[in-house]
């Protein structure tokens, strides 16, 4: 089994925190000075551990096990939200760093290497996923030249920093025969039941839709009730209809979001003439979201058949992502080998485990978040738990290495 050196993990996390330290968390968001500043401290620090590492043109950093041919694929992302937290993605990555680190100084040369990737742009400030896409070869160059951040700057234009990188790292199948991403479960279910490791079952999928509603703003004081054509009232009553409806089509697992509602003009004394309302669904089960789907259209067309008008679009579609049974299982395996009871859960957050698991097999393991915290600058883990994680994804990256050699 590959030993980590838990001192080591810990330091290398806090090393890596102090690029684009914002109090207790981190303000890092991709292709910032201070994410280009992390990625080519990371770069160093694999080439210390003995690999062969670079930046490459869309700021992916990949470490490659140098004579190997043959790889397990370890890491995550060291992207931030705009003053997010300290650790997430930022412990896959140090995890795999570590291991990876750990088994070259044992001289532990299997038939099956270790590789390290740090992922660009998993949060989404210019492109969601936007580095393990470009790495698995589903981005597209019209895509990069669309991406705009928040505050108006193209992607294209921010990646300008990377332009003498010659590289663009690829996934290859023939090498890179499984992936694996450790990850804080950004939730409460550990910490509540008191467990400390978690093995993702799977990423679930999303479905948004945006549900519009169109009647005739009026004097709200002249309009007598039975004659309005009232937007606002009509979302209303679909909102609640959700409420009521949806837990008896939800599985045990299914979260549901009215994440945002407006009125228009959205003064107090006009009744709404127009009316929006965001709704989300997740889940791992496809046929469930279409179930659920189904249900809300249903609702949606019977509310337009009154004195106004609504109407219903998809406007995101995610799809579910299981992971390896295998890995599963190994991941599982390490847990208990180490006086752990893992909790099987689906994860409810995108990863780049989401987009690598289309392609090859991945899988997840996740530690506790405290108060289930992420996203935020109190975002935190006790560092018991990161070790102890580390420890259990070295010890099922050992297994994976024995099976697939064989």
């Amino acid at each position: 089994m590959i030993a980590i050196d838990g001192d080591r993990l810990l330091a290398d996390l806090r090393a890596l925190k102090q690029f684009g330290a914002h109090g207790s968390g981190v303000d890092r968001v991709a292709l910032s000075a201070a994410d280009l500043a992390a990625r080519r401290w990371l770069v160093g620090r694999l080439q210390e551990a003995g690999l062969t590492a670079s930046l490459d043109r869309v700021g992916n950093v990949v470490g490659r096990d140098p004579g190997a041919r043959k790889t397990i694929l370890i890491g995550s992302h060291t992207d931030t939200v705009p003053r997010g937290g300290w650790l997430d993605g930022a412990l896959g990555v140090i995890c795999a760093l570590e291991i990876a680190r750990a088994a070259r100084e044992a001289g532990d040369k299997g038939a099956v290497g270790i590789d390290v990737v740090s992922f660009e742009d998993e949060e989404g400030t210019f492109l969601p996923f936007l580095g393990s896409r470009s790495f698995c070869g589903t981005l597209a160059e019209a895509e990069i030249a669309a991406a705009r951040a928040e505050d108006g700057t193209g992607l294209a234009a921010a990646l300008a920093p990377l332009a003498g990188e010659t590289t663009l790292h690829r996934l290859d199948p023939t090498r890179h025969l499984a992936y694996l991403e450790a990850h804080i479960e950004q939730g409460p279910r550990l910490e509540a039941s008191g467990r400390r490791i978690g093995v993702v079952t799977g990423i679930t999928g999303i479905r948004r839709f945006r549900v519009t509603a169109k009647g005739a703003a009026n004097h709200a004081g002249t309009t007598p009730m039975a004659m309005r054509r009232d937007a606002g009232a009509a979302l209303i009553r679909i909102a609640a209809w959700i409420g009521d409806a949806f837990p008896g089509l939800a599985g045990a697992e299914t979260v549901f979001t009215i994440g945002a509602m407006a009125f228009r003009p959205g003064a107090a004394n006009v009744v709404p003439g127009e009316a929006e309302m965001a709704v989300e669904i997740r889940d791992l089960d496809t046929a469930l979201l279409d179930r659920m789907e189904n249900a809300l259209r249903e609702r949606v067309a019977e509310a337009g058949r009154g004195n106004v008008s609504v109407a219903m679009e998809r406007t995101t579609e995610v799809t579910p992502t299981a992971m390896a049974d295998d890995l599963v299982a190994a991941l599982a395996a390490a847990a208990a080998a180490h006086g752990e009871e893992p909790v099987r859960l689906p994860s409810g957050a995108g990863h780049d485990a989401m987009v690598l698991g289309r392609v090859v097999p991945a899988g997840m393991l996740f530690v506790p978040s405290i108060g289930g915290i992420s996203h935020h600058v109190s975002e935190n883990t006790a560092d018991a738990d990161i070790v102890l994680g580390c420890t259990v994804l070295a010890d099922a990256v050992s297994r994976l290495r024995k099976i697939l050699a064989a």
